[in-house]
């Protein structure tokens, strides 16, 4: 646990990265006029959740008005709604909304994470920001490999981010790589890897991506880490 908090707070001080940087910062400053009383973040989120994790949750990157504002993964904005929502409907979070660090949500045997930790203009890391990323990435890995039993990965950008750093936490990920798909499960000597389209907003009010096609996704990753 003191190694997990540690590399928590080291990811909170990064500043590797200018663009990221300069961004969530000036957002952090100007804010969203709706949110024109909070103090935002404005720094890396780290991951959320216990360190005993058997199951992780990978998405792309926090928001510059959810994560960037409230300090914690997937809290604050539509698309955390609708991934608290599935989580707590399936066994897996204490309340079904999550809209402050401070709410009281605890996640059961889950951890959230990312493979970028500042929020990026437009949503979109560059491949170079990503890169820069991903040895918190695989930390993270290190530390939860233990317990680590199964990985839910939400979208195309967090599969091809994610893999390489499995490789790097020390997994066997096949040659060629796996390609994402929603649904997609691939067997990583030991954890099992799951694609899921991620809870963006274009997705989830597009109907992609429906609230009982998540819950699918992460019923079938529970049972698979061996979570109730």
């Amino acid at each position: 646990m003191d190694a997990l908090a540690e590399l928590d707070r080291r990811i909170a001080g990064c500043r590797a990265c200018p663009r990221l940087v300069d961004w969530r910062e000036e957002v952090a400053r100007t804010k969203r006029a709706s949110f024109a009383d909070w103090t935002y973040w404005g720094r890396p989120v780290p991951g959320f959740g216990p360190p005993d994790a058997r199951l992780l949750i990978v998405g792309l990157a926090p928001a510059a008005h959810g994560g960037n504002r409230t300090g914690r993964m997937f809290t604050g904005d539509r698309s955390g709604d609708v991934l608290y929502r599935a989580l707590y409907d399936v066994g897996l979070a204490s309340q079904p909304t999550s809209v402050s660090a401070g709410d009281g949500l605890a996640l059961h045997g889950v951890r959230v994470t990312s493979p970028v930790h500042c929020a990026p203009p437009a949503n979109k890391p560059t491949p170079g920001e990503r890169d820069t990323c991903r040895p918190w990435l695989v930390r993270e890995l290190r530390l939860l490999r233990p317990t680590l039993r199964a990985v839910v990965v939400l979208g195309a950008f967090g599969w091809q981010a994610a893999l390489p750093a499995f490789t790097e936490a020390g997994w066997s990920v096949p040659r060629p790589r796996p390609v994402f798909a929603h649904g997609a499960r691939v067997e990583l000597g030991g954890l099992d890897l799951f694609g899921c389209f991620h809870v963006s907003q274009r997705n989830t009010f597009t109907g992609r991506l429906t609230p009982e096609m998540l819950r699918d996704v992460l019923r079938t990753a529970a049972t698979a880490a061996g979570l109730p």
